[in-house]
């Protein structure tokens, strides 16, 4: 008799405790999940605020370099503007400025968009505001692109524009041999227009820029200004003149945009460190109470078997 009683509270404390044994090897499979989550979101984090240590000492020096550079394009701006063409420009050459590097956010797709807004004559377009001649584009223009992020976004939509590219430049801070040697292939490749339109992102704080444009005169344009004329220049003077402005305007947009993309960079490693950081608190709070429901389901356990038998 008392064998079988035995039996029967045997069965009763199997009966009872084999459903909680399945929850809380669900839950330990679970906790297991999340604490793997955990140590990524953690190694996530110190690799994007390593990211933003390093993209914030680039920013310095990035910023001498951009002081530096534009005062090539602030002497260019003074030649033009003493220099008025009196010569339409329709034949425009677009050179959009961008690089190779990514996780900076928006700072690619906001030169691919401008591009974009000139060539299909937005209202919106950069080109809005200026004088007739200048604000005239066709959307077959040719299109030169300087680094690859650009150039993937823009080959969807205007690839069939395209006539050169380049990569590799503005790794570092761009010097003005990187820009010679773009304005030199330019030149050398025979594409015919009257100016170029340089398309980049303008620095304007630490947080923030926009796209902007500058537009630079060619040869052609050069010779038919009244006011050039004056001066009486040799046809290599003024076609080594039109070189250099190109290249000075090119660099001035190289060393700005290089700023903008550290600026960018800086800014999206401190929203992603800050989102990390966010998720490891909600993870841990989460692997907290699944922990403490593992130990009360294992505590129930057992004062149910101890009160079975």
């Amino acid at each position: 008799m008392s064998t079988m009683l035995a039996r029967r509270s045997l069965a009763r404390v199997a009966a009872v405790a084999q459903p909680p044994a399945f929850g809380a090897a669900r839950n330990m499979a679970t906790l297991r999940e999340i604490e793997l989550r955990l140590k990524s979101v953690r190694n996530i984090e110190k690799i994007t605020k390593s990211m933003k240590m390093i993209a914030s000492t680039k920013l310095a020096k990035a910023q001498r370099a951009m002081e530096a550079g534009k005062k090539y394009g602030e002497a260019n701006k003074e030649v033009f503007a003493h220099v008025p063409s009196d010569k339409p420009t329709p034949n425009k050459l677009f050179v959009v400025i961008s690089s190779d590097k990514g996780l900076c956010g928006g700072i690619h797709s906001s030169v691919s968009k401008a591009t974009r807004k000139a060539l299909a004559g937005a209202e919106d377009s950069p080109f809005v505001g200026l004088p007739a001649n200048d604000a005239a584009v066709d959307s077959t223009s040719p299109i030169i692109v300087i680094g690859d992020k650009s150039k993937s976004q823009l080959l969807r939509t205007v690839g069939a524009n395209f006539q050169l590219t380049f990569n590799q430049i503005g790794r570092d801070i761009p010097t003005f041999a990187d820009a010679a040697a773009v304005a030199d292939l330019v030149i050398q490749s025979g594409i015919k227009y009257d100016s170029v339109v340089l398309v980049y992102n303008k620095f304007l704080t630490q947080i923030s820029y926009e796209s902007a444009i500058t537009e630079v005169k060619g040869e052609e344009a050069l010779k038919e200004s009244n006011a050039f004329k004056v001066y009486e220049n040799e046809d290599d003077a003024t076609k080594d003149l039109a070189e250099f402005s190109l290249a000075n305007a090119i660099y001035a947009a190289l060393v700005e945009g290089h700023a903008c993309e550290q600026s960018a960079r800086r800014t999206a490693m401190e929203n992603a460190s800050k989102n990390a950081g966010e998720m490891i608190g909600s993870l841990q709070m989460q692997y907290n109470r699944g922990r403490q429901a593992a130990i009360t389901n294992e505590l129930v356990d057992i004062i149910t078997g101890a009160s079975a038998l």
